[in-house]
Order: C-alpha cells, then sequence, then structure tokens
C-alpha cells in the first residue's frame, strides 16, 4: 500500500516537519530520489515514513533499510524506535537478527503488532536478495557498490513497494550521479521523482530555526550557511556536501568512487593510538613525505592482515620544529611490528632520512622523489583500490588529497603527477604511496601495474 501524508495530522507544534519533508514524506511516487545536503533532517523524516508504513494494521509489506555502515543502520532504527513510540505504536525492538538465505548478513529489527517489521540494514547488497517490500537507500553514492545494490534492491518492491534513494554525492563519476543525469535528460525510465535540497533551501525553509532551538543559538540562516561555508577543507567540499554539486573528476588520476569502494566506515582519520600500535600482531609499513614551511610532514603507518592493507595511524605535522619531527619518527621506528619505511629524502627530507637509516639500519629506506618514481609510487595506490588491497580510513582531507593528485603528460610525452589540496601538495598521498611501496619492496605487495 503506498502511504498517504497529504491529510496527516498526527504531527503538530514541536515535531512538524519542515516544507522539503514534507514533500518527500508525501511523494507516493513508486520510484523517487533525493539529492540533498548533508545533516538537514532527511533520514529522520524518512524513518517517519518507514514507522507509518510497517505500522499500518492493513500493512503487507515490511521495510528495509540499507545504510551505509552498521553505526548507521543502528541509528537509523534508534530513530524508528522514537517514532513509535511518539505516535503510540507498539513496537518491539528484536535486536540484531540474522536474515534468511543469507548467514552472513543481519539486521537490527523493529517489529510492529501487525507482525511487520522495519530492517535497518548495513551496507551489504545481498542481505536484500530475496526480499518483498519498501526499499529505501540511505547514502546511496556513498555504498561501496552502488550498481550491485541497485540491482538487487530493485525486485524487492516488484509487489508494490515504494523504492526510495536517499544521498549527498560523492563524485560525478558516482552511479548516483549518473542516474539524476538519466532521470534529468529522460533517459531514464519513467515514474522517478526527483527531489533536490541544498543547504540554503534547508536554511531558508526553517532548518536554522530548528538548531538555535535546540542549541540556544541566534544564529540567521545567511550568517549559518556563510559559516558552514568558511568551515569547508574546500570549495569543491562545500559544493559537494552542502551544495548538491558533484565534484569533478575528470582530471584526477584516482575517482571518488574508487575511494569509497576502499573506505573503512567505521574508521576515523586516526584510527590507532601508540599504543594499539605497540599491540599490532601483523606487520606493520611506515611512509613519511616531509615538508615544513610550505608542506605537511605526514607519517602513515598500515597494517598488512593477509594481503590488505589497513590504515592505522596518520600524524599530520604543520610547521613543526625539525627536532618535534624527529622525535614522532624515532616513537615509530622504534615500532617491534614495523617491517619497513620509506622516507622522503628530497630537500629537507634527506637529513631526517640519513639519521634515520644511521640509526635503525635496515628497516629505513631513503626515497629521493623523481618523475619516474613518481608514477610508480602513484600507481602502487592506484593498483592497490582497484583490487580491493587497501582499506582506507573515513578521512576527508585524505580523500581531498587522494582526489586532488593529478596526471600530466609533459611536452616531451613523459608522465608527471601533481597536485594542490587546500593544506599542501597531496602530502598524505605520497606519503601513503610511500608506505605501500615499503610493503611491496619487502612482501611483493601491490607491485605496480602501468595500466594506461
Amino acid at each position: 500500500m503506498k502511504p498517504n501524508f497529504a491529510s496527516d495530522t498526527s504531527l503538530s507544534g514541536l515535531w512538524h516537519f519542515l516544507p522539503y519533508q514534507l514533500r518527500w514524506l508525501r511523494d507516493g511516487s513508486r520510484l523517487k530520489i533525493m539529492e540533498k545536503s548533508r545533516q538537514i533532517g532527511l533520514s529522520y523524516a524518512t524513518a517517519y515514513s518507514a514507522v507509518r508504513r510497517a505500522a499500518a494494521h492493513d500493512a503487507r509489506l515490511d521495510v528495509w533499510v540499507s545504510s551505509r555502515d552498521e553505526f548507521q543502520a543502528k541509528l537509523f532504527l534508534q530513530d524508528c524506535k522514537q517514532w513509535a513510540d511518539l505516535l503510540w505504536h507498539v513496537a518491539v525492538d528484536l535486536g540484531i537478527r540474522l536474515l534468511e538465505g543469507d548467514s552472513r548478513a543481519s539486521a537490527y529489527t523493529l517489529q510492529f503488532a501487525n507482525g511487520r517489521c522495519i530492517y535497518s540494514l548495513s551496507s551489504n547488497p545481498n542481505a536484500l536478495a530475496g526480499k518483498r517490500g519498501h526499499v529505501i537507500l540511505d547514502e546511496f553514492a556513498l555504498h561501496q557498490d552502488q550498481a550491485l545494490l541497485y540491482r538487487v534492491a530493485k525486485p524487492v518492491t516488484l509487489w508494490g513497494g515504494q523504492l526510495e534513494i536517499i544521498s549527498t554525492h560523492r563524485g560525478a563519476n558516482s552511479l548516483f550521479n549518473r542516474l539524476l543525469l538519466d532521470i534529468q535528460s529522460g533517459k531514464a525510465s519513467a515514474g522517478w521523482s526527483h527531489h533536490r535540497v541544498t543547504l540554503a533551501d534547508a536554511a531558508a525553509q526553517g532548518l536554522v530555526d530548528r538548531i538555535n532551538r535546540k542549541n540556544n543559538g541566534e544564529e540567521t540562516p545567511e550568517s549559518f550557511v556563510q559559516r558552514l561555508h568558511s568551515e569547508c577543507l574546500s570549495e569543491d567540499e562545500w559544493l559537494q556536501e552542502y551544495c548538491c554539486t558533484p565534484a569533478n573528476e575528470q582530471c584526477g588520476f584516482l575517482t571518488g568512487e574508487l575511494i569509497t569502494a576502499c573506505e573503512e566506515p567505521d574508521a576515523g582519520a586516526t584510527t590507532w593510538s601508540l599504543e594499539q600500535l605497540r599491540m599490532a600482531r601483523n606487520p606493520l609499513y611506515l611512509g613519511v613525505d616531509v615538508g615544513r614551511k610550505h608542506d605537511l610532514t605526514v607519517l602513515d603507518v598500515g597494517e598488512l592482515i593477509g594481503d590488505v592493507m589497513h590504515d592505522r595511524f596518520r600524524l599530520v605535522l604543520e610547521h613543526r620544529s625539525f627536532d618535534e619531527i624527529e622525535h614522532w619518527l624515532w616513537r615509530l621506528l622504534e615500532l617491534s611490528r614495523l617491517q619497513r619505511a620509506c622516507l622522503d629524502a628530497t630537500g629537507m627530507g634527506l637529513q631526517l632520512a640519513e639519521r634515520a637509516q644511521k640509526r635503525f639500519g635496515w628497516k629505513v629506506e631513503p626515497i629521493t622523489f623523481t618523475a619516474p618514481l613518481k608514477e610508480q609510487l602513484a600507481y602502487v595506490v592506484r593498483t592497490g583500490l582497484e583490487q580491493r588491497r587497501l582499506r582506507l580510513a573515513c578521512d576527508p582531507a585524505l580523500r581531498e588529497d587522494l582526489l586532488a593528485v593529478r596526471k600530466e603528460v609533459t611536452t616531451a610525452g613523459t608522465l608527471r603527477f601533481n597536485g594542490d589540496a587546500s593544506d599542501g601538495h597531496c602530502d598524505r598521498f605520497w606519503a601513503l604511496a610511500l608506505r605501500q611501496h615499503a610493503a611491496a619492496r619487502t612482501n611483493a605487495f601491490a607491485r605496480p601495474m602501468f595500466l594506461d
């Protein structure tokens, strides 16, 4: 049964929805898609519609929600439980339940008095196979395999369910953006209802008033938008995260889709402490890109588990003394599980690399950047991403550096790799590349494959 919120009077006063939320809730289209700014309350409103559909006395279908990771899946179900309480629906939280047909798939489950359920899943597309009901794909562009997720999700709605796709952009080459372009050009099949809400749209329609009431703030919509704009690392970040404008990756060496597929959603920018590194059970590798006045010094440690390298520690030092850089480097080189370190020995890094090699011997390999070597390092990273042998922390600054790397052809016909991020020359990328190179030198891991 299609939801009908056009005459919904169950919410009033504090709980009323903003205009863009109401338009989304009242849209009963079989297929609907939303490109949106971050943090404008769309997931919360969608949780309300999921509860209304599943709890209806004549509901025939369950609601299946796919989030980008387990943490977001849990948060979505918490929102559903809150709405169930507010709307006086009897609901039982069944916790995490294994799903039939796939012993590896599980879902946070909320069951209503009529027997219907809301299943909140993490990003495993196969968990939807063989199911039937309404489907909500939340933050679709951030899923690691958007094409597979869509192919599995669409048949779930065959018996009358509604398919909702909600996301912020993640690059111009994502399936999410390509689907939007097809809808706007008329190439996609008929039936899609397209919604678009930027941060400015949401602010003008009452979002800032809500935030002010919650936090006792006094910002105007204009000052709120200006503040968030100023806090972004780059203009690309502002346009993509808040203005529904996907980042242009046509000239980039790496694509957003490739990076997203290798991100670990539950990992932060520095996932481990130094103490956790000391307790590591698997080989560790270190890459160091050195800079002081105009660039960053980045120390990047990865853990090799099987043939997959995981981000474990990334330290970014800006305008720090040589002694402080050396202090941190020594602490990492002393790790018992550290197998090898590749250090940037170009320019001011030469002295640091020489001192490190003298003190730690075989662990340290000084690397002098040349055009051929930078090409090799860059392809080591890309091959690792393409083969899914890299697991990256979800760090916006790292992502910006990865996307900013450009491959250029010189007048002599040789390749050159350059790039400028908001706080340096893609220093996080080169530290990561040196780390991968360190592993390749000792394990024949992720050897470069020259594909272009």
